[in-house]
């Protein structure tokens, strides 16, 4: 909001007031999110004169103000209000002449001119208002009294520039000091700082503070209300149809001021996963808004979030899109928060080729709106202008994209999802998760094919490569499994953007370091990346008086816009999961000393899932192995250090997807508003008008990873044969790979266990039992001895094997 200010210290407290942000959002985060997700402030601007600046103007005799001045004055007001801009700003020049001191006449001419341009001389309206503020030596860190409050809506006209150029931080650092200072401001110029700020601190997920504002902002309406009916009361007897109209417009806008709190209070609570409390909330927007688009995207978010997603689809259907009055008017398009909510909530579902189709539209009826707003001003200094402030928070590309790339990412299609991410990375670069997701696409792109590394390889595929010459000198060549020394680009830089492992590496060396070092000091990391990104969570280390005595426990996360921000269990998951996949890029490079670190400190993580905490042993194991330290490898690969293989993620902890050097994108695509894709994820509809965030289910377990205990024991035993192997220790070699092969069915074995097992026959001479085993692919002298080998006590439990590790050959990387 836009506030017109009075032109003396006891002139016209009138304010040039900008319209309500009706910002509905819904996240569907994973966010969209989206979350979901990006509702944009409606901006228009009104003008009005109270009965205590009449009264304060009435009374300034002593201040040295003329009867001129006042006429003028309330002229250039009335004039304002009836939208004759033209005539206002000649009152307003008629002032300046008679009073060139008295900044707050420039100030009321900026927004005047401002208002006549259609609101699309941003730059022009900025430059004033700084140069206005250096004239009068005033900066907002410095407002310690009420000799500066004075100066207060000079503060606030910067805060609401701030907001659409989306500075939250700053906005929030102008929003938080004005309020210190609330109690000399008139009611509705105090309302109005109020919903700035707390639509800032749900822009930037501190919805506790939100909360806390909400219920600030409820005692002041009521209170206003109060004392308005308690004035009308006493001067009953002059009431007349003035005062009828009066009081019946004072109680519409307080009507809209509980409707739009009861808005607010659903998306704090919504951010917050409060079901119970959101419920109740929608029940009075359902009242107080109606059947209107932002009360059923507001629905739609909730049912989304208890995982109702048919009722969620049905509700968004329901929106009547037509009657929205546009994205010209009030910045919000929201036909693409829509699609970008139905592709979130189709995420959720599973249904990932759908999912990206609903993005793909979201994308399209974004690029069509950007295409009716234009290029803009080509001036550098005008890059603001030629065209509504409001319009500023239009744009939803990136957001869009990073949604795009999380559901395609989770389709299989890791080349386009890593187009997708890269193009948003240039806008989100101070997100850890999504440098964390660049990798995944590198890696899934470089892997190898899922048949190849997920299915124990049938009948003799995989292990003969062909067979060469006859009778006699008739010879089987077994295919390599080594898939060391690979070059994985072509000479070209490894910082340049392609899908390539060099370049996985440099992503996941962005993402641990934008991680705090001190988990307990996330704040200092999410102050110093958030100013200029949408969606940015930003704090300051010295809150409001009034903010300050609510609990700080949701202030501990750092900014990974577009999703929702990183708070410290899941920054712990966050590392595990990069550690992981740095180990896993490491060992693919043959930089074993540098995979040996990453898994060393994976492994010392406090919270680490079973799952993570095997892929540490095998690539930790398979670094020792290639640097020839065997004895420390086998120590890694004791079965026994296998006691869990969940993923280990829970509900309420948004993504941390790759659980091995893998693709596993468990995060949330947002949309700013991104419905709940936690891959994908829109903030609430901003993640604001409404979207979703995608809350991304791990859905099932890659095929090439051990689904039980019993299977993941198994592996090592396979991998601790190899390591026997290399010490020449064939006899403990061979037991690792009975007893393995005695845990799992024969069709499970996989094809190095095969090849395992004809190196240890032609280590001992047997030619003609090696054939064998190629020809049927089995394990046979397992099969044969198998009961022998459960009479045995050596073998009988898997535990008792304690020397039993083994490195990570072919097998460790790729599991």
């Amino acid at each position: 909001m836009l506030w017109f200010q009075g032109m003396s210290k006891s002139s016209l407290n009138s304010g040039l007031k900008r319209h309500r942000r009706d910002i509905t959002r819904i996240r569907k985060n994973k966010s969209s999110g989206p979350r979901n997700k990006t509702a944009q402030e409606q901006q228009s601007l009104e003008v009005r004169r109270t009965d205590q600046g009449t009264e304060k103007h009435e009374g300034a005799g002593t201040s040295g103000i003329t009867d001129q001045e006042k006429e003028l004055s309330s002229s250039a007001l009335q004039a304002f209000m009836a939208g004759n801009y033209d005539a206002c700003l000649q009152h307003l020049n008629t002032l300046q002449d008679i009073n060139k001191d008295d900044y707050k006449i420039t100030l009321n001419t900026a927004v005047a001119e401002f208002c006549k341009s259609n609101q699309t001389t941003t730059d022009n309206l900025r430059q004033t208002l700084n140069q206005l503020k250096n004239q009068v030596h005033s900066v907002v860190e410095e407002m310690d009294g009420l000799d500066d409050v004075e100066n207060s809506m000079l503060y606030y006209n910067q805060a609401v520039i701030l907001y659409h150029l989306r500075q939250y931080t700053e906005a929030i650092s102008v929003g938080e000091k004005l309020y210190q200072f609330i109690e000399p401001f008139e009611e509705k110029f105090a309302q109005a700082v109020c919903f700035l700020l707390i639509d800032l601190y749900l822009l930037t997920y501190q919805a506790e503070k939100a909360l806390h504002l909400l219920a600030v902002l409820e005692k002041m309406i009521s209170q206003g209300n109060n004392n308005s009916k308690n004035g009308k009361n006493e001067s009953g007897n002059n009431t007349n149809k003035d005062s009828s109209n009066q009081k019946a417009e004072s109680g519409a806008l307080i009507e809209v001021a509980k409707s739009k709190i009861h808005q607010y209070k659903v998306r704090a609570y919504i951010q917050m996963k409060s079901l119970k409390a959101c419920k109740r909330e929608i029940k009075s927007v359902m009242n107080t808004a109606g059947n209107s688009a932002p009360s059923l995207f507001l629905k739609s978010n909730f049912e989304y979030l208890r995982g109702n997603y048919r009722k969620a689809v049905k509700l968004l259907n329901s929106a009547n899109i037509a009657e929205h009055p546009g994205f010209m008017k009030t910045g919000e398009c929201l036909r693409c928060m829509f699609w970008n909510n139905l592709g979130c909530i189709h995420f959720a579902m599973g249904k990932h080729n759908l999912g990206i189709f609903y993005f793909k539209k979201a994308l399209q009826e974004n690029d069509n709106a950007c295409a009716q707003l234009g290029t803009g001003n080509s001036d550098p200094g005008k890059k603001f202008s030629g065209r509504p402030m409001c319009t500023l928070l239009t744009n939803k590309r990136y957001e869009l994209l990073y949604n795009c790339g999380i559901q395609l990412l989770h389709i299989g299609r890791p080349l386009a999802a890593f187009e997708c991410l890269i193009e948003a990375v240039q806008v989100y670069h101070s997100n850890p998760r999504l440098w964390l997701r660049i990798a995944e696409c590198c890696i899934a792109a470089n892997k190898g094919t899922s048949e190849q590394e997920t299915k124990g390889l049938p009948s003799k595929k995989g292990i003969v490569q062909s067979i060469v010459g006859q009778g006699y000198h008739r010879k089987i060549v077994l295919a390599s499994q080594s898939i060391q020394n690979v070059v994985y680009n072509d000479g070209q830089s490894s910082a340049i953007p392609v899908a390539s492992m060099e370049f996985a590496a440099i992503c996941l060396r962005n993402a641990l370091l934008l991680l705090p070092e001190d988990q307990q000091e996330p704040k200092q990391e999410n102050g110093s990346k958030t100013s200029n990104q949408l969606g940015g969570s930003t704090e300051n280390s010295e809150s409001s008086e009034a903010c300050s005595n609510k609990s700080h426990e949701g202030d501990k996360f750092i900014a990974a816009p577009p999703s929702s921000p990183l708070k410290k269990q899941e920054l712990e998951n966050l590392r595990c999961s990069i550690l992981a996949c740095s180990a896993y890029v490491a060992l693919a490079l043959g930089d074993n000393l540098m995979a040996l670190n990453h898994a060393d400190k994976l492994l010392q993580q406090p919270k680490l899932s079973g799952s993570l905490k095997f892929l540490g042993h095998l690539y930790a194991a398979e670094a020792l192995i290639s640097l020839d330290r065997i004895s420390d490898a086998i120590t890694h690969l004791n079965p026994e250090n296998v006691t869990d293989v969940s993923l280990g993620i829970s509900s309420n902890e948004q993504d941390q997807g790759s659980d091995k050097g893998e693709n596993e994108a468990m995060e949330s695509c947002k949309y700013q508003p991104l419905h709940r894709v936690q891959e994908v994820t829109w903030p609430v509809w901003n993640k604001n008008v409404v979207s979703f965030s995608l809350i991304a289910a791990g859905k099932q377990t890659p095929q090439c990873y051990p689904s039980s205990i019993t299977s993941a024991r198994t592996m090592m035993l396979f991998n601790l044969g190899s390591a026997y192997c290399l010490r020449s220790e064939y006899d403990k070699a061979r037991k690792c790979l009975h007893q393995a092969a005695s845990l799992i069915h024969p069709k499970e074995i996989p094809p190095e266990a095969i090849l395992l097992a004809v190196y240890l026959e032609l280590q001992n001479g047997n030619t003609q039992l090696a054939l064998q085993i190629i020809k049927r692919n089995q394990l046979l002298p397992s099969v044969k001895t198998l009961s022998d080998m459960r009479k045995k006590p050596v073998f009988q439990p898997v535990h008792s094997i304690q020397p039993i590790q083994m490195p990570a050959f072919t097998t460790v990387q790729r599991k």
